[in-house]
């Protein structure tokens, strides 16, 4: 087939129903490029049939992919909602499980930590580390600090050992660097989360 009919033949199974009429000016161009360089001109129509045969299942595997990516998208959120999701627990009875009084200064925690101000994430992650200070002298740790109380756990003892230590790692970097530590509210609940897990496994909240 002459390169000029095939090349009208291409674009007319791309665009069905079009009626392609040429120029006579770009069929002296391309009759000329023709005979000029057949072998460019041959390549060229071999690369762009190729390119149209596998431009459609390239798209469809694309739109399959970005399908997929959005998908898995969503349920990584909802796995981080349903991690990071702080929801103030109600007081414990007396007799069954922890101090009641505790509850006030974990609800002031969940205020905090629920602001839009970033200085109220970190007293948030502050007054959980006292809360946290409080635990241990109840189960008898001694020390100066919180952390020469940590190393003196047992962790047969403190299953959420490492969460406290992490989350009281938070805390003496705010203590430390103060406000220009920066803070998202994702991380700060992240770490009011270690803290509850602390609580919880004795009770305490």
């Amino acid at each position: 087939m002459d390169p000029i009919n095939y090349t009208a033949a291409v674009v007319t199974q791309v665009l069905p129903g079009s009626n392609l009429n040429l120029d006579p000016t770009i069929h002296s161009v391309a009759n000329w490029a023709t005979s000029t360089y057949p072998t460019w001109v041959l390549w060229t129509q071999h690369t762009l049939g190729f390119l149209i045969g596998i431009s459609i299942p390239l798209a469809i595997l694309f739109l399959i992919g970005i399908i997929y990516c959005v998908e898995q998208l969503k349920i990584i959120r909802d796995k981080e909602h349903a991690l990071y999701d702080l929801k103030v627990e109600e007081a414990y009875e007396t007799d069954v499980k922890g101090d009641p009084s505790l509850t006030k200064r974990w609800e002031s925690i969940m205020r905090h930590i629920e602001s839009a101000n970033q200085n109220d994430w970190r007293q948030a992650i502050l007054e959980a580390d006292i809360i946290l200070d409080d635990l241990l002298n109840k189960m008898e740790y001694h020390g100066e600090s919180i952390g020469e109380k940590l190393k003196r756990v047992e962790k047969a003892d403190f299953n959420s050992l490492d969460e406290a230590w992490e989350a009281h790692k938070v805390r003496n970097q705010i203590a430390h660097e103060g406000s220009a530590m920066q803070l998202s509210q994702y991380e700060a609940k992240r770490v009011i989360n270690l803290y509850k897990k602390v609580f919880e496994e004795f009770y305490y909240i």
